[in-house]
């Protein structure tokens, strides 16, 4: 599956928890993820999309481990399961 296809997917999944996904680039950062997950009563996540079978460039690997290593809910997602996997945990865990 297109990595556009995953991420519009993880966007509308998004706005049906009345949430935003905004997209997030930063110029002067190579490699950062990119969505925003803000969804209401819960903490900012990013969230990397990846074709179906993509792998992270080596800059993508760093911010990933740099943000988690900094507490941040970081996610890599390439499916439609990996989408729902990840609101799963987003909206019924306590965090």
């Amino acid at each position: 599956m297109r990595e556009k296809v995953i991420e519009k997917y993880l966007v509308d999944q998004v706005k049906q928890c009345s949430g935003k996904a905004p997209k997030f680039s930063s110029p002067a950062n190579r490699g950062v993820p990119d969505r925003l997950v803000l969804l209401p009563g819960k903490p900012v996540a990013f969230v990397e999309c990846k074709a179906s079978k993509g792998r992270l460039s080596r800059l993508q690997e760093k911010w990933v481990s740099e943000l988690r290593a900094m507490g941040y809910i970081t996610e890599v997602v390439d499916s439609r399961e990996g989408v729902d996997a990840f609101m799963e945990r987003m909206l019924c865990e306590s965090l």
